[in-house]
């Protein structure tokens, strides 16, 4: 139509609003000479046709709007709403089966495979670790960088700041996970269809700068936020949590570069981390809001605990064994049997299901908290800093606190059991190897948190574990995650440079942070 007359609307629906009585009439006003001429006649009706059909679909459309609007559901994004998402999805992401029990997990040696045991002998695919990149992405990133926005645009910082806070754990298991990731151009689709990846330095010093601005921001007098199924809207909590991660990642860049973890670590008075009664966790309901450990078991039976924990636990006389594992169903003379990690299937099938431990029940009831970040991860962390002279404080003494507050953690306050553990020369703090000391007892405080308990065991090099019995990697344990296969469909520009930089895209390459 526009073609064929010339017309200055591009579209029905331009046309259509342009409509009005007046302008009806204006439409048909020409000269009477013009009138007699049927041509003229059959262009005037194409356009009366071309009008009401315009303002017909228009109306339709309407109406398929107004069909597809939901009355049980606000139109206008409520922050309290996805705050509450955002922390449900990515804690589920990190306690899930994808990440967790068929990944990092099976890395770190915490649980093996009693069947189907080819994820377990590291066979992996770009298809394999694509869960966990997808969930975080397109669920909690996505409703949490929504949830900053309204924060900025309606005045609310301490939404602003609790979001941007919890976004960085996000970000921060990403970048431990798979190295290079799409982070300062991440979750804005309207300006970056196909987000570059920061180098993994690029997101830790990042993450350290916007955990610093938000604990700024955080306002305990101001406006009170909704939806936190944390800390229930505590602030001065989440300040805590905040430096907790700034710990955290400090140490994590301090064998690369040690002058900046020091001024990380000076910039945050112990008073300002977590401690007893802070830990930062999601409590978990019953069905369907039950533990993702919980609900993967109420189907399958597939995994374990595995033989190196198990063996070490004994080792220790670690009153910890009980809850980490079950005893076996049919009696055995050890009681408690772990399952060698990457056995073949006939192999793991052989040991049989009633001869081995699973995963104690401690972790398979539905309401057990899916942990963050733990008062025992944080003296742990004081621990090392001291150790390695970056504070005056005393190396032992946190590192016995940190085994102490692990015990409390899994119900373990018996003062006599708790000092008599401590008591082994086989558990004292090694002071001539501090890496093995706190590598040991943060891997086995750290039971359950994979992707956590895998970033610090690449860090600290302990325990020593043995690879995968069957395993595929020529001796080899893996090291990171593979890319998902649909960023070299859909972002292969910025996946290849992120490769070219970080060396081929297997699970054996080290990521940055992992010096040693």
């Amino acid at each position: 139509m526009k073609r064929a007359y010339n017309y200055k609307y591009n579209n029905l629906n331009e046309l259509a609003g342009s409509v009005t009585p007046g302008s009806m009439n204006n439409l048909v006003r020409v000269p009477s000479d013009h009138l007699k001429t049927n041509n003229f006649r059959m262009k005037i009706n194409k356009i009366f046709c071309a009008l009401f059909i315009a303002i017909a679909l228009t109306s339709c459309v309407q109406d398929l709007l107004d069909t597809n609007k939901n009355p049980n559901e606000s139109q206008v994004p409520q922050p309290d709403y996805l705050l509450t998402n955002a922390i449900k999805s990515s804690v589920d992401t990190y306690w899930g089966t994808t990440n967790n029990l068929d990944g990092t997990l099976l890395f770190v040696q915490q649980v093996a495979k009693i069947q189907y045991t080819e994820i377990d002998r590291y066979i992996a695919s770009n298809t394999t670790f694509e869960s966990p990149w997808k969930s975080f992405y397109s669920q909690g990133l996505r409703d949490l960088t929504e949830v900053i926005k309204i924060g900025e645009t309606d005045n609310q910082p301490n939404y602003k700041a609790v979001a941007t806070i919890f976004r960085s754990w996000v970000f921060l298991l990403l970048t431990d996970a798979y190295g290079d990731i799409p982070y300062s151009q991440a979750v804005d689709i309207n300006n970056y269809i196909t987000p570059s990846y920061d180098t993994q330095k690029e997101v830790y010093h990042g993450l350290l700068a916007e955990l610093k601005s938000s604990i700024a921001l955080i306002d305990p007098s101001g406006k009170a936020i909704s939806g936190d199924v944390i800390y229930s809207g505590n602030l001065t909590k989440w300040k805590k949590f905040a430096n907790s991660l700034r710990y955290r990642i400090a140490l994590r860049i301090a064998d690369k570069e040690p002058e900046v973890a020091k001024q990380v670590i000076a910039e945050i008075p112990v008073a300002d981390l977590i401690g007893d009664g802070d830990i930062a966790q999601l409590v978990y309901l019953t069905s369907p809001n039950q533990n993702p450990i919980a609900l993967f078991f109420e189907t399958r039976d597939d995994y374990r605990v595995g033989k190196s924990i198990v063996e070490t636990l004994k080792s220790l006389n670690d009153p910890r064994l009980p809850v980490f594992a079950n005893k076996t169903e049919t009696a055995t003379p050890e009681v408690y049997i772990g399952v060698p990690n990457g056995l073949t299937n006939s192999a793991a099938s052989a040991l049989g299901f009633s001869k081995t431990s699973k995963i104690g029940t401690y972790f398979t009831t539905p309401q057990t908290p899916g942990v963050i970040l733990s008062p025992a991860e944080v003296l742990f962390g004081r621990a090392e800093a001291a150790a390695r002279g970056y504070t005056t404080e005393d190396a032992e003494s946190l590192y016995n606190l940190a085994i102490k507050a692990s015990l409390k953690q899994f119900g373990i306050t018996d003062a006599a059991v708790v000092n008599t553990y401590l008591a082994q020369p086989s558990v004292k703090y090694n002071s001539g190897n501090f890496r093995q000391s706190i590598g040991t007892q943060k891997w086995i405080a750290l039971f359950g948190q994979g992707l956590e308990a895998f970033a610090e065991w690449r860090r600290l090099d302990y325990p020593q574990l043995t690879p995968a019995v069957a395993g595929v990697l020529d001796g080899k344990i893996p090291v990171r995650y593979i890319y998902p296969g649909s960023e070299q469909s859909l972002n292969l520009k910025n996946y290849k440079a992120a490769v070219s930089r970080q060396g081929t895209d297997a699970i054996t390459t080290k990521l940055w942070f992992d010096a040693n």
